[in-house]
């Protein structure tokens, strides 16, 4: 498997998650059911699972369900994770693929709860008949997909009032970004870079909703208007030289060895607003393609580097 395979995946389950979101059940920092006042309590139930004890053999196959199951206390309870969970640095990683799951390889962990990002080859199905607990965790569409993963897995892990005091903390991190942003007469413009291929993602992807949070427009929007390529179109270098966007943010520094450099050695790009004021900003591949907590930490770097332009 390529170094570039896991961001294409990461972008389609991004792309599946949009119709899953928009039908997603909203949240609050309330712990959900099987939690009685914020404590743990057994049974615990999320949509149609029931655990009727606490999971002590947790099989994470999504890096974005391991950072979450770590920030809401439930790391010690994780005994594998997939392949591609390098966060945080203690976290079991194992040989186990979220893109490719084995059932018997899964089942073989002897885990009391599995949880997914994709259902890819029916592996939900598959694991069910095995007897294998399974919670199914798509790509987030909104913030709130996010918090609500976050209390649903608090209520299955016996964390309930951990995950609601990091949902919290979310929030009113978020909101103290954007409670300050510079009141500007025309808004800032961005080109959000998920691979030298120049696909990009739109405002109505999760990806985009942090950049609208921070009062910028984008520069993609235009290239997916009906919508036909999922709030991920490709565009050409000629659509994004004319466009001259204030700033370029690059999701594809570990992966594809872009930067500041590259961008500017691109044909046309010299002239481009961001590259001219040095606006090219170099984000952090992983965490601008999950949507755990740290998304957090990505709305900073983006609202941080914008609000250096004078207003």
């Amino acid at each position: 498997m390529s170094r570039r395979t896991p961001r294409l995946f990461a972008a389609t389950l991004a792309v599946a998650a949009l119709a899953l979101g928009a039908c997603a059940e909203k949240t609050s920092d309330t712990p959900a059911a099987g939690s009685s006042s914020g404590a743990a309590a057994f049974p615990a139930t999320v949509g149609n699972l029931t655990l009727d004890k606490r999971p002590e053999k947790i099989v994470s196959l999504s890096p974005t369900a391991t950072e979450m199951l770590f920030a809401i206390g439930a790391g010690k309870q994780v005994t594998a994770a997939d392949d591609q969970s390098n966060y945080p640095a203690d976290a079991p990683k194992s040989d186990l693929s979220g893109f490719q799951p084995n059932a018997e390889a899964i089942a073989g962990r002897n885990p009391d709860l599995v949880v997914l990002a994709n259902d890819t080859n029916k592996i939900v199905a598959q694991l069910t008949a095995l007897k294998v607990p399974v919670l199914l965790t798509p790509a987030a569409a909104t913030l709130d997909d996010t918090y609500r993963q976050l209390t649903d897995l608090g209520t299955l892990t016996g964390h309930p009032t951990e995950a609601a005091d990091v949902t919290r903390r979310m929030k009113d991190e978020i909101g103290k970004l954007t409670k300050d942003l510079p009141q500007r007469s025309t808004k800032l413009t961005y080109y959000h870079e998920l691979g030298p291929e120049l696909y990009s993602a739109t405002s109505k992807t999760f990806i985009g909703s942090l950049y609208t949070l921070a009062g910028l427009e984008n520069i993609a929007d235009a290239s997916d208007a009906d919508g036909k390529n999922g709030g991920y179109p490709q565009l050409s270098q000629e659509i994004i030289v004319k466009a001259n966007p204030d700033f370029v943010f690059l999701a594809d520094v570990k992966c594809c060895q872009q930067s500041a450099d590259t961008v500017r050695a691109r044909s046309g790009w010299a002239g481009v607003t961001a590259v001219k004021n040095n606006q090219v900003v170099a984000l952090d591949d992983d965490i601008a393609s999950r949507w755990g907590p740290r998304v957090v930490d990505l709305l900073r770097s983006i609202v941080d580097a914008t609000t250096k332009v004078p207003a």
